[in-house]
């Protein structure tokens, strides 16, 4: 899937084009493929459903919100797909029907946007659980989410699970999401060196999910400021577990394009083995040219 922001004409706050691609294989070992991705566009919008004008019937205001999210579930049989597919589908819901997403990307309000983040992943936490509760066979799924809301310049990071966001610029790739894995609260506590994490018995245990047995414990929420030239990063674990942190900042460095990174990464992670699900989703932030700004799907 392909996305970049539709010609219009520019606003004076909007600095910043748009371009997305996501991907998701299944691995070399994992039978089935658990994982989903989402990009997706806001717009504000109206259907005339009769004028005097000759005008289009829909007509779209300029300005554009974004919304990024890599979802990995987990649980016996189809559980995990089951799952994962179960957020997306909520906070698809929760985004149209109750954000309110329309706020000055320089004010304060992106706090605000960040608690109804927080707020749509307890509702698809809820909803897991009440499903698992009405199909016993489906009891214990859960999934991770990671997901970013993009306007303009600022960006909303919400973060439960060992999924990652990072943002690469200025050459360095910086992770913006902590695990919420065993290991990584043992490195957090001192109890543990981060070279150790990776051959550690307990490395793939899991301390906070969307679903699984009881409600979210703590969702991550991070509000920073993007410029052109950089690029956002959400992936599974299925890439990170198999691609050093170094070999994806050398990819991104030598990959300008999108759906070119992505492919990359994703090849790479099979060729080191391929043990997990890979959903691997990059965002490239460019200075606005209404010139060049089309929209296509891919």
């Amino acid at each position: 899937m392909l996305l970049t922001d539709e010609s219009v004409t520019a606003p004076s706050y909007r600095t910043l084009t748009v371009k997305a691609f996501g991907i998701t294989d299944k691995g070399r070992v994992r039978p089935a493929n658990e994982d989903q991705f989402l990009c997706a566009e806001l717009t504000k919008a109206m259907r005339i459903w009769q004028t005097s004008l000759p005008e289009k019937k829909a007509q779209f205001g300029e300005e554009r919100g974004h919304l990024f999210l890599v979802a990995d579930g987990m649980g016996g049989a189809n559980a995990g797909e089951q799952a994962s597919a179960l957020a997306v589908v909520a906070i698809e819901w929760f985004t149209l029907n109750t954000l309110k997403w329309f706020f000055d990307s320089k004010g304060p309000e992106a706090q605000r946007v960040l608690a109804q983040f927080q707020t749509a992943l307890r509702q698809a936490d809820a909803r897991i659980l009440e499903e698992s509760t009405e199909h016993p066979e489906l009891s214990g799924m859960g999934t991770t989410v990671t997901m970013a809301f993009q306007l303009d310049t600022q960006l909303c990071v919400v973060h439960v699970g060992h999924s990652r966001a990072y943002l690469y610029g200025d050459g360095e790739l910086y992770q913006l999401t902590h695990d919420d894995t065993l290991v990584a609260d043992l490195i957090s506590r001192g109890e543990l060196q981060p070279e150790q994490a990776a051959q550690h018995r307990l490395r793939n245990v899991i301390t906070n999910v969307v679903g699984g047995t009881e409600a979210i414990v703590n969702v991550q929420a991070h509000a920073l400021n993007v410029r052109a030239g950089d690029r956002l990063l959400l992936c599974s674990d299925g890439l990170t577990e198999m691609v050093p942190d170094a070999a994806i900042a050398a990819t991104l460095r030598a990959e300008l394009d999108p759906e070119a990174a992505c492919t990359t990464l994703v090849a790479q992670a099979n060729d080191a083995g391929g043990r997990d699900n890979i959903t691997v989703l990059i965002v490239r932030f460019d200075p606005w040219d209404p010139g060049l700004d089309t929209r296509s799907n891919g």
